[in-house]
């Protein structure tokens, strides 16, 4: 400590400093004092900000205004000056000059970042979203202090994330209790669509920080993309208690209230969003998908529209008007999608969207061999998003098949919940699974859901990332099966909102798991919705999907799986008992509708409705790609579109193999 005589600070100064640190708890008062103090120095800067910065907390943009603005135009270095007076032109309604004054801060003091944030939200309420991402990456990386941790905050801003994996893996090896680097560890995994990894390291990061903002803010991301709705929507619904009016957490809010079903609170929340940021294109385009599952065909394509007409560029909103499948494109719009495909910063999720739009404007136009070529440009780009190995799938199936045998099964009879509440249709996509949730939701007795998670998620519990699955199922006692049967029945629970005693689970994906869902709950009805190979696969491989199908961006991958499912089908058909799972031919149910409405209806133990024939004028919200045709008749139109494909489709024909003509 030093013994030199300590120089008495300036007593101007230091009743500045007392009225300064009043800013952030007590505004009215901090006023007070600096009014009082601009007696004796009206010209001084540092009481004139503080007056401005006191203004502005109390809500008085205008007056912050009026002295701020001429105290930035006198002190042009100024960046706290600069800063404040874009918050108070933000008040103000004045966005674009708000912007401006906040790049002069920022040009002044780069790493000011509630600077970012707040020009961040300028520019989001302007419409232009890009520049409102880069400006909150920019405040992501400002906020990180730790010297330790500014390698990798700048790898995460370059979108280096192999190096940012790298260094905070390391950085959390010496100390692991390091809730900031936790936070940036699931951010990059988050990026890397790790997002299991990335949920169990924003749980951490809660865990040792629960007030902070922006871990939650990506952990309910994490949990969204999962599908893991019910989780998601508690967390955005904390992120609201902080700040109601932030447009970020009430956005992500709307996304949670249509996953778990609430679609017309959805719908409430994305409207007033819009009332308040009008130019905002993503907006829009969320606001017509859920228009979209509730059926509202006008307003459906209007939203999207919409979203087109502030930001051409969007290439998932081309794609969600082409996945209507209910009105064809016209020339200016291929004009449109072609001369965005020419714009050279376009990322690749824009480009693979417009891509299976365009192909689907020219397949409309008979122009097949063009089609298929953008369709196969919009495959590659997303193969190389989400890489598949098909040899996985293989394997996958050889273990099931080892596991479940006759015996396995006889020796475990009787086991799991006793309930035979839940439906299941099995299959690959785009083989008419929504076709025949829609007859059975159409009966009086069934309730129509979703493509539920919960199995999967259950399984890759089970799993715990270690390869366990499914050979665990062995060790697992009865008791053990029945609770997993009953928190299967739990997790479902929300999306059953009229009480019928029946419903339906329509995630195709898993006919991987009969073995799992023939234990835990061996009264649920299983249905194998099935359709010509090359039909199928084809559909599949022009149809992007958001997440969990990415088998289907190559043709030869496409066969391998169709190969495989049929192969565990066919096993499960052969050493579970006779009739256990009902198989409906897509093709048949088109020629022989009622015939095969009624041997539907039977086997899930039903008694027949005239009704189901006229499943089309059922309204439940329909979440799939094909929500748009269960709502009209059926049509024998695309059950061949596939042949005007077929000179391309070797691929596809070779991976099938013998299955190509025996897959009934």
């Amino acid at each position: 400590m030093s013994l030199a005589p300590q120089r008495a600070r300036d007593p101007l100064t230091s009743a500045i400093d007392r009225a300064s640190t009043l800013l952030a708890t007590d505004p009215e008062r901090a006023l007070a004092e600096a009014l009082a103090l601009s007696k004796a120095a009206p010209q001084d800067p540092r009481i004139l900000l503080i007056i401005g910065s006191a203004r502005r907390r109390q809500g008085d943009h205008a007056g912050a205004r009026a002295v701020l603005a001429p105290l930035a135009k006198a002190w042009s270095r100024a960046a706290l000056t600069h800063f404040e007076l874009g918050l108070a032109l933000a008040g103000l309604g004045e966005d674009a000059r708000a912007a401006e004054a906040l790049r002069q801060a920022l040009a002044v003091k780069p790493d000011l970042a509630e600077a970012w944030r707040a020009l961040g939200d300028c520019l989001f309420r302007q419409g232009d979203a890009p520049g409102a991402e880069a400006a909150f990456a920019e405040h992501e990386r400002a906020c990180v202090r730790d010297p330790a941790l500014r390698e990798p905050a700048d790898a995460i801003f370059a979108g280096d994330l192999a190096r940012a994996d790298q260094l905070l893996r390391a950085r959390l090896a010496a100390a692991p209790a390091d809730s900031v680097a936790l936070r940036m560890l699931g951010d990059t995994l988050a990026r890397l669509a790790r997002d299991g990894e990335a949920e169990r390291m924003l749980a951490l990061s809660l865990e040792i920080d629960p007030g902070y903002a922006g871990a939650r803010f990506g952990y309910a991301n994490a949990l969204f993309r999962q599908q893991k709705g019910a989780q998601a929507l508690a967390q955005a619904r904390r992120l609201l208690d902080l700040d109601p009016a932030d447009p970020a957490y009430r956005n992500l809010a709307a996304a949670c209230l249509a996953l778990v079903g609430d679609y017309e609170q959805a719908i409430a929340v994305y409207e007033a969003l819009l009332e308040q940021y009008p130019a905002q294109a993503k907006i829009w385009l969320n606001y017509g998908h859920a228009l979209r599952t509730t059926g509202r065909g006008a307003d459906t394509v209007a939203a999207y529209r919409r979203c087109i007409s502030l930001a051409p560029g969007v290439g998932e909103a081309w794609w969600s008007l082409a996945n209507l499948k209910t009105a064809a494109f016209s020339e200016s719009d291929r004009r449109a999608m072609t001369a965005q495909l020419e714009v050279a910063r376009l990322s690749d999720e824009d480009r693979l969207h417009l891509c299976f739009a365009l192909g689907k404007a020219l397949e409309d136009q008979r122009d097949y061999a063009a089609a298929f070529g953008r369709y196969a440009q919009g495959a590659r780009l997303r193969r190389d998003q989400t890489p598949y190995d098909s040899d996985n799938d293989a394997i996958r199936v050889a273990r099931a098949k080892a596991l479940f045998t006759r015996a396995f099964f006889a020796s475990r009879a009787g086991g799991g919940s006793p309930s035979d509440a839940p439906i299941f249709i099995v299959g690959l996509p785009r083989s008419g699974s929504t076709l025949v949730e829609q007859i059975l939701a159409t009966h009086s007795t069934v309730e129509g859901t979703q493509e539920l998670p919960d199995i999967g998620h259950i399984a890759g519990r089970l799993d715990g990332g270690e390869g366990r699955y499914p050979e665990c199922l062995a060790a697992l006692a009865p008791a053990d099966l029945a609770a997993l049967g009953e928190d299967y029945l739990q997790l479902t629970r929300l999306h059953r909102k009229h009480g019928r005693p029946f419903f339906i689970d329509k995630m195709p994906n898993n006919f991987h798991h009969i073995g799992l869902i023939q234990l835990i709950l061996p009264g649920a009805k299983i249905i194998d919705a099935r359709r010509h190979p090359l039909g199928a696969c084809f559909s599949a491989f022009k149809q992007h999907f958001a997440q969990g199908q990415s088998f289907s961006y190559d043709l030869a991958d496409l066969g391998r799986y169709y190969r495989g499912y049929v192969e565990l089908m066919d096993h499960y058909d052969a050493v579970l008992p006779r009739g256990r799972i009902h198989r409906v031919i897509y093709e048949n149910l088109v020629e022989d509708t009622e015939g095969e409405v009624k041997r539907l209806l039977a086997y899930c133990g039903l008694p027949f409705e005239a009704g189901c024939l006229r499943f089309y004028e059922n309204d439940r919200a329909v979440r799939t790609v094909s929500s748009e045709q269960v709502r009209r008749p059926i049509f024998r139109d695309g059950l061949e579109q596939w042949r005007r494909f077929e000179p391309w489709l070797g691929p596809l024909k070779d991976a099938l193999g013998p299955v190509l003509n025996n897959w009934r």
